[in-house]
């Protein structure tokens, strides 16, 4: 063959990119999803199309790479918790998936290309897998929390498997002459093994990773290269690569919210560069020249139709059984169509050992291509249905105002973190409200004015990589609490994050008087933060609720926001309430549409919180959700908890939730309010902190 008309690498790079940016431009005017542009682009400019390019090793290296992140991606982007709830719907759809079209493709090989029984193992297994390689579509349209989407997930892992089971198993029966069972046993222990020990080293390295380094690129580097050793460690002892990439994802997932700046870069440069380089690679190996075989077109028809027929029908029946409607059938069917990665590694190991042809393999990639084809046009068309029918069912808030999040970034050593629980307590599903960040300065100075550059600097560079907007406010004002007080009034908000101060004697409250006069002026929810880990690396959020909590006015507003920020984090959220106010939290976050791993202790007075708090560990976050003096959940136990808190809490994660209430600012019993304050006192309290707080182990909750 010829060598290729473009061979400079800088001119080959430009090309490529002209393709990524071209090809969905000119595709979408079609109404063709971008995915088909890529491959097609590819066939064009390939050694089969018009030979622009060589499918050369930077093809070859790119294309393993942006095939192993998009299985990563597939991973990384699903909610565990309701993948935990699909799992045995998935497992259903997964062993249909597998077991239909490994029955067709085996009698097809068997009756229709006369194949003997190895053969005919190697294609079935071929039929069995499949590709998300319509996954950027359900991305575009925002449905990935989608239950078809979850149940097609899971089914992919269930089909891989099974898949590579088949093939382990042919190549295993052609190598020794004869069926072994140990070797089927030998490869599931392996991978038992395999998960196991992903599961353990990772989880416990990147924890310590992260606590240590914050900066994002390294982070962004150090996961990437985590994905790659499980793939290839899965591929060195006989599984398959993609498998150890998805799973990587799913061990990672807890490490990386999908609302954090690590998760925009990740998406950033796989759909911007590596997926893309992958599609055009796969358009790259397909010779449209075998078309023109009768042999091949016969060939490939048969094996078409085994394909999309071997699909079709369990996405058909797992919509039955589960009443998903058609449109999820539509999603099961698009998500779970093409053959691709496994696909191409079976016929490349069947061709090798020769029990396959040249015709049978031209026929392989021509329905490679087909079901390429096929699987995002069937996605596209039901995705932006179920994608407006989720809008439609998505609840509208209760209250007229706008969700306005307001962020003070006085110190640029705190700036980020305070911006990162900010982003992941916003409601930024809606259109209404906006996130806020203001730094306050009393002087003109030189360094006064580079200090409130800089915080603001990290606020906007924080909210950007999410995509969020942020308005960025620089104030000056004869001091910091006035400063924002002033700036909760004039813009309307309904949230105040800040950092904890640092106590300046002994003598120092727990929040400090500048705080403290904000909380008194102001009585709007107020997160009040201490945060030594990052948020991404903490393992539950264990709230104290105080009696009579959910008579406040921001009840709501507050369960709706831990709600957001336990789901966004993947992590456990942990109540600790009185019975009836438990049933309430878990109505409000049913209504809000927020799912989460949700458990509750009974606590029915302060004693009972005091040998709970004792099992908070080192990586768990407690919100104290507390009460101003006169509100309707004041009580002496609230003066209690603040003191308690400043002695045996220096070290813990920390959060001080004051939710928005209408009460009056005096701590006094009147008659005509009797639950206006509650003058409880606990004089053994002291005794009993002082023995439960002696230096020991802690235990868990």
């Amino acid at each position: 063959m010829a060598p290729a008309l473009i061979t400079d690498p800088t001119l080959i790079f430009f090309v490529v990119l002209a393709i990524i940016l071209l090809a969905p431009l000119l595709l979408n005017r079609l109404k063709i999803p971008h995915i088909i542009g890529m491959i097609v682009a590819g066939v064009a400019v390939g050694p089969y199309g018009f030979h622009l390019l060589d499918d050369d090793a930077s093809f070859k290296i790119f294309g393993q790479v942006g095939l192993l992140y998009l299985m990563f991606l597939a991973a990384i982007e699903i909610d565990l918790h309701q993948l935990q709830r699909n799992l045995k719907r998935g497992a259903v759809f997964g062993l249909l998936t597998f077991l239909v079209p490994l029955l067709l493709g085996y009698f097809s090989a068997v009756y229709f290309f006369d194949s003997d029984v190895v053969t005919a193992l190697l294609l079935a297994s071929m039929y069995a897998s499949h590709t998300l390689i319509s996954y950027p579509v359900v991305v575009r349209f925002d449905i990935t929390k989608a239950p078809a989407v979850l149940i097609a997930i899971v089914g992919t892992i269930v089909a891989v498997i099974g898949a590579l089971l088949v093939l382990a198993t042919a190549v295993n029966v052609h190598q020794t002459g004869y069926f072994s069972i140990m070797q089927i046993g030998f490869l599931l222990l392996k991978l038992g093994a395999f998960c196991a020990g992903i599961t353990f080293i990772y989880r416990k390295l990147v924890r310590y990773f992260m606590r240590l380094h914050t900066d994002r690129v390294t982070q962004f580097v150090f996961i990437l290269a985590l994905v790659f050793l499980a793939a290839w460690v899965a591929k060195y002892i006989g599984l398959e690569g993609v498998l150890g990439a998805f799973f990587a994802g799913l061990v990672l997932n807890r490490f990386v919210p999908n609302t954090s700046p690590l998760m925009s870069r990740l998406e950033f440069v796989g759909n911007a560069l590596f997926i893309p380089y992958f599609l055009i690679g796969v358009g790259m190996m397909i010779d449209v020249r075998v078309i023109a075989s009768v042999d091949t077109l016969r060939l490939a028809a048969v094996m078409l139709a085994v394909a999309l027929a071997g699909k079709w029908v369990p996405a058909f029946v797992t919509a039955k059984i589960y009443k998903l409607g058609n449109d999820s059938s539509q999603v099961l069917f698009g998500l779970t169509t093409a053959h691709t990665a496994v696909a191409l590694a079976v016929v490349s190991t069947g061709y090798s050992f020769g029990l396959l042809d040249s015709l049978m393999l031209n026929a392989t990639v021509l329905m490679i291509l087909i079901t390429c084809a096929i699987a995002p046009m069937a996605t596209s068309g039901a995705a932006g249905r179920i994608r407006i029918k989720m809008l439609e069912e998505t609840p509208e808030s209760d209250s007229s105002r706008a969700d306005n999040t307001l962020v003070p970034v006085d110190n640029p050593l705190t700036a980020l973190s305070l911006m990162e629980v900010a982003l992941l307590i916003h409601p930024s599903e809606r259109t209404e409200g906006q996130l806020m960040a203001v730094h306050v300065r009393t002087s003109n100075s030189v360094s006064a004015r580079a200090n409130s550059d800089a915080s603001l600097k990290l606020a906007r560079e924080a909210s950007a990589t999410v995509d969020l907007p942020v308005t960025t406010i620089e104030r000056f004002d004869s001091n910091i609490a006035a400063g924002l007080i002033n700036t909760i009034n004039e813009r309307d908000v309904n949230c105040l994050v800040v950092g904890l101060h640092r106590r300046a004697s002994l003598v120092d409250t727990l929040y400090g008087s500048k705080m403290e006069h904000i909380l008194e002026s102001s009585n709007r929810m107020m997160l009040i933060c201490r945060l030594f880990n990052p948020v991404n690396t903490l393992r539950r959020l264990v709230v104290y609720v105080p009696p009579k909590a959910e008579f406040e006015s921001g009840f709501r507003q507050w369960v709706s926001a831990m709600g957001r920020l336990a789901s966004k984090l993947g992590c456990r959220a942990i109540f600790l309430c009185q019975p009836a106010v438990s049933r309430l939290i878990a109505g409000v976050l049913k209504r809000e549409r927020i799912d989460l791993r949700l458990e509750f202790r009974a606590l029915e007075q302060w004693d009972d919180f005091v040998p709970m708090a004792n099992r908070i560990a080192d990586d768990d976050l407690l919100v104290v959700v507390s009460s101003r003096p006169g509100a309707i959940s004041y009580s002496a136990d609230i003066k209690v908890m603040d003191n308690f808190l400043q002695k045996y809490f220096t070290q813990a994660n920390l959060i001080v939730l004051f939710p928005e209430q209408n009460g009056k600012n005096e701590d006094v019993m009147t008659f005509i309010d009797p639950i206006g304050a509650e003058p409880i006192t606990a004089p053994a309290l002291p005794r009993r902190l002082a023995a439960l707080f002696r230096p020991k182990t802690r235990k868990r909750l």
